[in-house]
C-alpha cells in the first residue's frame, strides 16, 4: 500500500458502484465486437507526471475503433496545419450520430473529424508514399501517443471490413462533393486498419494524458505533437467527440472526450490527467454505458470539470527529500544517520484533486520506500479542497496502517481539527509549528533512535 493508492482507491470504489450496471448492448455491425466480454470492466488514469493507476480490466487489449480519430486527426493537423486541414474537414458539431450521411451543403465537407464521415477524410490526408505507408504513419503515430508500438487485430479489421458497406457509401458519397482527396476504396481500408489497432485502457488513458500535456508524452517524455495542435484536438474533441451527445457531456462532464463503439472511453483534463475507461456495453449513441456513468461521476466528486481552475503543473510540491538533506541537518553522524530515515514534503498554493496526487506521490517517493516516518510541511498551502483533503487524510491513514510515522507542520489546521484528523486517519497526527520540530520527532520516534 501506499499514500498516492488514494487515486486508486477512487478507481475501485467506481468500478464496484457501476459494475452491475446491464444496460446497453454490444456493438453488432462488426460481428466480431458481439465476442467481447460484456463483464469487463476496466479504468486507468494517468498524470502530468506521468504516474499511472488502474483497476480492473484495465490491461486487455481491445481494437480502438472511433478513439483513433482525435488521434489521426492530430497527424494530420501536425503534417499539414490546421487551415490546409480545414479545407476537406470542417470543425463544427454536426448534432447528428457518428455514422450519419450528411455533408455541408454549399462546401461538400464533413461537419468534423469526429464523425465517420470526416475521419475517412482525415484518414485520406496522411500522406501516402513508397517510402513510409499512410497506415505505417498512422500506427507509428498511435504508438508515440500510447508510449510503446502497438499493433492490428487482424480478425477485427476482416470483420470490419467485410460489413463495412455503409462507411464504403459515405467515402463514394464525399468523393462525388469533391472533398475526398484519394481513391474511396484506399481511403476506406486504411481507415479500418486504423480503426483496429489495438491498446488497452492504460494505452488510451496515456494517449489521453499526452493531449492533455500538451502533445509531450508524459511516460516516455518524447513530444508527440506540438502544444497547439494538442490544444487544437482537445478543442473538437470538447465539441464534437460525443457526436450528439457533446453538448450535454460537456454541460454536464466538462472534459475533452471519445468514444469508440468497442468499449471504449477516454477523456482528458488538460495539464491534469488523462482518463480512459473499458466497458463493451454501449448505449443507443454507441458509448459505453458503464464508462459514460464511471467518469461522469468522477468528474463530480473530484471536480473535474474543465471549467474549475486546475493547479498548475509542478507548482504544488517544493519539496521532496530526506531530513538529512535540509539545510539545518547537523553535521553529528548519528543524527545524519537518523534523517535519512525521515522523508520531508512541502506543498504550497491551493489544493485540488491534481494537486493532492501530487503530494501523495511525493510522500510515497520521499518516504516509504526508503524510511521509516514522513514529515508534511503544509505551511505555504493556502486551501485544501474537500476532494483533496479526503485525499490526503487517506493516504495518512494508508502510511500509519503500514506501520511509517508521520507528522505535520500544519499551523493554520488545514487537514481539519484534531478531532476529524484522528477520525479520518485513525491516529493522533503529531502538529508542530516547524518543520525542524517535526522532523525531529520524526527521527528520534524512529525504532532503534534510543
Amino acid at each position: 500500500m501506499s499514500a498516492a493508492d488514494a487515486v486508486t482507491d477512487a478507481l475501485r470504489e467506481l468500478r464496484a458502484e457501476f459494475i452491475g450496471v446491464r444496460e446497453g448492448q454490444l456493438a453488432d455491425y462488426i460481428p466480431k465486437l458481439t465476442l467481447a466480454d460484456p463483464d469487463a470492466f476496466g479504468l486507468a488514469l494517468v498524470s502530468m507526471d506521468g504516474h499511472r493507476y488502474s483497476m480492473g480490466e484495465a490491461e486487455i487489449p481491445f481494437t480502438l475503433q472511433s478513439i483513433s480519430k482525435p488521434f489521426v486527426y492530430a497527424l494530420a493537423l501536425s503534417v499539414l496545419g490546421l487551415d490546409e486541414v480545414g479545407r476537406w474537414v470542417s470543425a463544427e458539431p454536426s448534432g447528428e450520430a457518428f455514422n450519419a450521411i450528411s455533408l455541408e451543403p454549399v462546401t461538400g465537407r464533413p461537419a468534423n473529424a469526429m464523425v465517420n464521415a470526416g475521419a475517412i477524410v482525415t484518414t485520406a490526408l496522411i500522406p501516402d508514399t513508397p517510402d513510409e505507408p499512410a497506415f505505417d504513419r498512422i500506427l507509428h503515430c498511435l504508438g508515440s501517443f500510447a508510449g510503446r508500438r502497438l499493433d492490428v487485430d487482424e480478425e477485427v479489421y476482416a470483420s470490419e471490413a467485410a460489413t463495412g458497406d455503409r462507411n464504403r457509401a459515405l467515402a463514394y458519397l464525399i468523393r462525388s462533393a469533391g472533398t475526398l482527396p484519394v481513391d474511396p476504396v484506399a481511403a476506406v481500408e486504411t481507415y479500418f486498419r486504423q480503426c483496429a489497432v489495438r491498446a488497452t485502457a492504460v494505452d488510451l488513458a496515456t494517449m489521453a494524458a499526452t493531449l492533455a500535456h500538451g502533445g509531450v508524452n508524459p511516460l516516455t517524455g518524447d513530444t508527440v505533437v506540438s502544444a497547439e495542435v494538442a490544444a487544437q484536438v482537445l478543442a473538437v474533441m470538447a465539441t464534437c467527440g460525443m457526436y450528439d451527445a457533446s453538448g450535454d457531456w460537456l454541460l454536464r462532464v466538462g472534459l475533452p472526450a471519445k468514444s469508440g463503439v468497442s468499449g471504449g472511453l477516454i477523456a482528458a483534463g488538460p495539464a491534469r490527467f488523462g482518463l480512459a475507461t473499458y466497458s463493451p456495453p454501449l448505449d443507443a449513441s454507441g458509448t459505453s454505458v458503464r464508462g459514460h456513468a464511471a467518469l461522469g461521476a468522477l468528474s463530480r466528486r473530484l471536480g473535474l470539470h474543465l471549467m474549475n481552475n486546475p493547479a498548475l503543473p509542478g507548482s504544488t510540491v517544493t519539496l521532496a527529500t530526506t531530513a538529512d538533506d535540509l539545510p539545518s541537518a547537523p553535521a553529528d553522524d548519528r543524527e545524519r544517520a537518523l534523517r535519512e530515515r525521515v522523508g520531508v514534503v512541502a506543498a504550497q498554493g491551493a489544493l485540488d484533486f491534481t494537486a493532492a496526487e501530487r503530494v501523495l506521490y511525493a510522500l510515497d517517493e520521499s518516504g516509504p520506500e526508503r524510511t521509516g516516518s514522513v514529515v508534511l510541511d503544509l505551511r505555504e498551502v493556502t486551501t485544501i479542497d474537500s476532494v483533496a483533503l479526503a485525499m490526503l487524510h487517506t493516504g495518512l491513514s494508508r502510511l500509519a496502517g503500514d506501520g511509517w510515522r508521520a507528522a505535520v507542520v500544519d499551523p493554520a489546521d488545514r487537514l481539519g481539527p484534531p478531532d476529524l484528523v484522528r477520525e479520518r486517519t485513525g491516529q493522533d497526527l503529531p502538529r508542530y509549528a516547524s518543520r525542524e520540530q517535526a522532523v525531529q520527532y520524526c527521527a528520534h520516534a524512529l525504532p532503534g533512535a534510543g
